[in-house]
Protein backbone atom coordinates (compact mmCIF):
# COMPACT_ATOMS: atom_id res chain seq x y z
CA UNK A 1 0.00 0.00 0.00
CA UNK A 2 1.45 3.49 -0.87
CA UNK A 3 1.59 5.87 2.00
CA UNK A 4 2.29 9.52 2.35
CA UNK A 5 4.02 10.75 5.47
CA UNK A 6 3.93 14.54 6.86
CA UNK A 7 6.01 15.15 9.43
CA UNK A 8 8.44 17.87 9.45
CA UNK A 9 10.97 16.34 12.16
CA UNK A 10 13.70 15.01 10.29
CA UNK A 11 14.93 12.20 12.73
CA UNK A 12 11.08 10.99 13.41
CA UNK A 13 10.10 11.38 9.98
CA UNK A 14 12.97 9.19 8.53
CA UNK A 15 12.14 6.98 11.68
CA UNK A 16 8.64 6.40 10.79
CA UNK A 17 9.55 6.07 6.76
CA UNK A 18 11.62 2.47 7.55
CA UNK A 19 9.54 1.39 10.21
CA UNK A 20 6.63 1.25 7.65
CA UNK A 21 8.71 0.11 4.89
CA UNK A 22 9.64 -3.05 7.12
CA UNK A 23 6.03 -3.24 7.46
CA UNK A 24 5.38 -3.68 3.83
CA UNK A 25 3.83 -0.09 3.05
CA UNK A 26 5.49 2.30 0.38
CA UNK A 27 5.90 5.28 1.69
CA UNK A 28 6.51 9.13 0.38
CA UNK A 29 7.63 11.85 2.73
CA UNK A 30 6.95 15.51 2.94
CA UNK A 31 8.22 18.11 5.57
CA UNK A 32 5.43 20.91 5.57
CA UNK A 33 1.61 21.22 5.12
CA UNK A 34 1.53 22.61 1.34
CA UNK A 35 2.92 19.86 -0.30
CA UNK A 36 0.86 17.35 2.44
CA UNK A 37 -2.37 18.88 0.60
CA UNK A 38 -0.75 18.66 -2.90
CA UNK A 39 0.20 15.25 -2.93
CA UNK A 40 -2.94 14.05 -1.22
CA UNK A 41 -5.07 15.94 -3.54
CA UNK A 42 -3.49 13.84 -6.63
CA UNK A 43 -5.41 10.71 -4.83
CA UNK A 44 -2.47 8.44 -5.60
CA UNK A 45 -2.63 7.23 -2.17
CA UNK A 46 -4.19 4.61 0.43
CA UNK A 47 -3.88 6.40 3.34
CA UNK A 48 -1.76 8.92 4.85
CA UNK A 49 -0.31 9.96 8.23
CA UNK A 50 -0.49 13.63 9.19
CA UNK A 51 1.30 15.80 11.65
CA UNK A 52 -0.56 18.49 13.12
CA UNK A 53 2.40 21.11 13.72
CA UNK A 54 3.68 21.23 10.35
CA UNK A 55 5.23 24.29 8.58
CA UNK A 56 4.01 26.64 6.24
CA UNK A 57 0.66 24.99 6.77
CA UNK A 58 -0.45 23.47 9.80
CA UNK A 59 -2.22 19.83 9.82
CA UNK A 60 -5.29 21.17 10.83
CA UNK A 61 -5.69 23.27 7.91
CA UNK A 62 -4.44 20.83 5.28
CA UNK A 63 -7.03 18.19 6.62
CA UNK A 64 -10.06 21.18 6.58
CA UNK A 65 -8.61 21.59 2.87
CA UNK A 66 -8.46 18.33 1.46
CA UNK A 67 -11.89 17.25 2.99
CA UNK A 68 -13.11 20.54 1.34
CA UNK A 69 -12.14 19.36 -1.79
CA UNK A 70 -14.34 15.99 -1.36
CA UNK A 71 -11.03 13.58 -1.08
CA UNK A 72 -11.88 10.27 0.81
CA UNK A 73 -8.45 8.68 1.70
CA UNK A 74 -8.35 8.14 5.36
CA UNK A 75 -6.17 9.94 7.44
CA UNK A 76 -4.39 9.12 10.74
CA UNK A 77 -3.18 12.05 12.33
CA UNK A 78 0.15 11.48 14.25
CA UNK A 79 0.81 14.73 17.14
CA UNK A 80 2.45 15.46 20.24
CA UNK A 81 -0.81 17.14 20.92
CA UNK A 82 -2.91 14.64 23.70
CA UNK A 83 -5.28 16.72 25.17
CA UNK A 84 -8.63 15.40 24.73
CA UNK A 85 -10.22 19.00 23.03
CA UNK A 86 -7.43 18.07 20.31
CA UNK A 87 -8.55 14.92 19.39
CA UNK A 88 -11.86 15.50 19.46
CA UNK A 89 -10.84 18.70 16.72
CA UNK A 90 -9.05 16.72 14.32
CA UNK A 91 -11.58 13.78 14.66
CA UNK A 92 -14.28 16.84 14.13
CA UNK A 93 -12.02 18.11 11.23
CA UNK A 94 -12.10 15.01 9.12
CA UNK A 95 -9.64 12.88 10.58
CA UNK A 96 -10.56 8.84 10.40
CA UNK A 97 -8.12 7.91 13.40
CA UNK A 98 -5.34 9.97 16.04
CA UNK A 99 -2.48 8.71 17.55
CA UNK A 100 -0.47 11.10 20.38
CA UNK A 101 3.81 10.57 19.75
CA UNK A 102 5.58 8.31 20.53
CA UNK A 103 4.12 5.56 18.53
CA UNK A 104 4.87 2.32 18.28
CA UNK A 105 5.13 0.93 15.10
CA UNK A 106 3.62 -2.06 14.88
CA UNK A 107 0.14 -0.25 16.04
CA UNK A 108 0.77 2.78 13.53
CA UNK A 109 0.96 -0.14 10.69
CA UNK A 110 -2.14 -1.98 12.24
CA UNK A 111 -4.34 0.81 12.26
CA UNK A 112 -3.59 1.94 8.66
CA UNK A 113 -4.38 -1.54 7.50
CA UNK A 114 -8.15 -0.81 9.53
CA UNK A 115 -8.43 2.19 7.81
CA UNK A 116 -7.40 1.25 4.68
CA UNK A 117 -10.09 -2.21 4.43
CA UNK A 118 -12.70 0.22 5.81
CA UNK A 119 -12.44 2.78 3.36
CA UNK A 120 -12.98 -0.15 1.23
CA UNK A 121 -15.65 -1.75 3.06
CA UNK A 122 -13.79 -4.62 4.03
CA UNK A 123 -14.46 -5.69 7.96
CA UNK A 124 -12.31 -8.54 7.71
CA UNK A 125 -8.67 -8.71 8.79
CA UNK A 126 -7.95 -10.85 5.43
CA UNK A 127 -9.38 -9.80 1.97
CA UNK A 128 -10.86 -12.10 -0.11
CA UNK A 129 -12.16 -12.44 -3.44
CA UNK A 130 -13.83 -15.50 -4.22
CA UNK A 131 -11.19 -18.60 -4.48
CA UNK A 132 -8.47 -15.32 -3.48
CA UNK A 133 -7.19 -14.65 -0.06
CA UNK A 134 -4.77 -12.20 1.04
CA UNK A 135 -3.60 -11.74 4.71
CA UNK A 136 -1.76 -8.57 5.11
CA UNK A 137 0.00 -8.80 8.37
CA UNK A 138 1.73 -11.65 7.35
CA UNK A 139 1.35 -10.89 3.27
CA UNK A 140 0.76 -14.04 2.41
CA UNK A 141 -2.02 -15.19 -0.60
CA UNK A 142 -3.71 -18.49 -0.86
CA UNK A 143 -5.78 -19.40 -4.03
CA UNK A 144 -7.85 -22.65 -3.58
CA UNK A 145 -6.52 -22.62 0.47
CA UNK A 146 -2.74 -23.16 -1.30
CA UNK A 147 -0.04 -20.59 -0.66
CA UNK A 148 1.14 -18.55 -3.69
CA UNK A 149 5.12 -17.39 -3.38
CA UNK A 150 4.66 -14.09 -5.07
CA UNK A 151 7.75 -11.57 -5.20
CA UNK A 152 7.28 -8.14 -3.69
CA UNK A 153 6.02 -6.54 -6.20
CA UNK A 154 3.82 -8.40 -7.64
CA UNK A 155 2.21 -8.98 -4.08
CA UNK A 156 1.83 -5.31 -4.28
CA UNK A 157 -0.20 -5.40 -7.79
CA UNK A 158 -2.30 -8.04 -6.50
CA UNK A 159 -3.33 -6.03 -3.40
CA UNK A 160 -4.15 -2.99 -5.53
CA UNK A 161 -6.46 -4.73 -7.57
CA UNK A 162 -8.07 -6.80 -4.23
CA UNK A 163 -8.79 -3.74 -3.33
CA UNK A 164 -10.46 -2.43 -6.14
CA UNK A 165 -11.95 -5.51 -7.53
CA UNK A 166 -14.75 -5.27 -9.71
CA UNK A 167 -13.21 -1.62 -10.80
CA UNK A 168 -11.55 -1.23 -14.19
CA UNK A 169 -8.25 0.47 -13.49
CA UNK A 170 -5.91 1.77 -16.00
CA UNK A 171 -2.14 1.55 -16.44
CA UNK A 172 -1.72 4.83 -15.01
CA UNK A 173 -4.04 4.26 -12.35
CA UNK A 174 -1.84 0.85 -11.27
CA UNK A 175 1.71 2.65 -12.10
CA UNK A 176 0.52 5.65 -9.89
CA UNK A 177 -0.43 3.03 -6.57
CA UNK A 178 2.48 0.62 -7.30
CA UNK A 179 5.44 3.03 -7.41
CA UNK A 180 7.03 5.62 -5.09
CA UNK A 181 8.51 8.71 -6.15
CA UNK A 182 12.06 8.35 -8.09
CA UNK A 183 11.01 4.82 -9.12
CA UNK A 184 12.08 4.20 -12.77
CA UNK A 185 9.38 2.46 -14.44
CA UNK A 186 9.54 0.71 -18.22
CA UNK A 187 6.54 1.40 -20.39
CA UNK A 188 5.89 -2.62 -19.67
CA UNK A 189 6.05 -3.22 -16.44
CA UNK A 190 2.77 -3.35 -15.54
CA UNK A 191 2.07 -5.70 -17.98
CA UNK A 192 5.31 -7.81 -17.25
CA UNK A 193 3.97 -8.25 -13.54
CA UNK A 194 0.29 -9.05 -14.81
CA UNK A 195 1.47 -12.05 -17.15
CA UNK A 196 3.64 -13.77 -13.69
CA UNK A 197 0.54 -13.20 -11.82
CA UNK A 198 -1.56 -15.09 -14.26
CA UNK A 199 0.57 -17.72 -14.57
CA UNK A 200 1.02 -18.20 -10.44
CA UNK A 201 -2.79 -17.67 -10.19
CA UNK A 202 -4.65 -18.43 -12.94
CA UNK A 203 -5.47 -16.13 -16.23
CA UNK A 204 -8.74 -15.20 -14.74
CA UNK A 205 -7.38 -13.47 -11.80
CA UNK A 206 -7.26 -10.86 -14.07
CA UNK A 207 -8.92 -9.33 -16.98
CA UNK A 208 -7.58 -7.38 -19.61
CA UNK A 209 -10.37 -4.59 -20.53
CA UNK A 210 -8.82 -3.73 -24.30
CA UNK A 211 -8.37 -0.18 -24.66
CA UNK A 212 -8.85 0.75 -20.81
CA UNK A 213 -6.65 -1.29 -18.50
CA UNK A 214 -7.61 -4.54 -16.17
CA UNK A 215 -9.77 -5.83 -13.77
CA UNK A 216 -9.53 -8.38 -11.09
CA UNK A 217 -13.44 -9.45 -10.83
CA UNK A 218 -14.94 -9.51 -7.15
CA UNK A 219 -15.52 -13.63 -7.24
CA UNK A 220 -12.40 -14.89 -8.08
CA UNK A 221 -13.02 -18.68 -9.62
CA UNK A 222 -10.93 -21.67 -7.97
CA UNK A 223 -8.05 -22.65 -10.12
CA UNK A 224 -9.56 -25.08 -12.35
CA UNK A 225 -12.24 -23.05 -13.50
CA UNK A 226 -11.81 -20.29 -16.06
CA UNK A 227 -8.08 -20.99 -16.20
Amino acid sequence: MRVLLAEDDELLGAGLRAGLQQQGFMVDWVRDGVAAERELLTGQYQAAVLDLGLPRQDGMQCLAAVRARKLSTPVLVLTARDGVPDRIAGLDAGADDYLVKPVDLLELAARLRALVRRSHGVAEPEWAAGALRMDPVARQVRLDDALVELSAREYELLQIFMLHAGRVLTRDQVEQQLYQWGAEVSSNTVEVHVYHLRKKLHAGVIETIRGVGYMMPKLVKPRGEGA
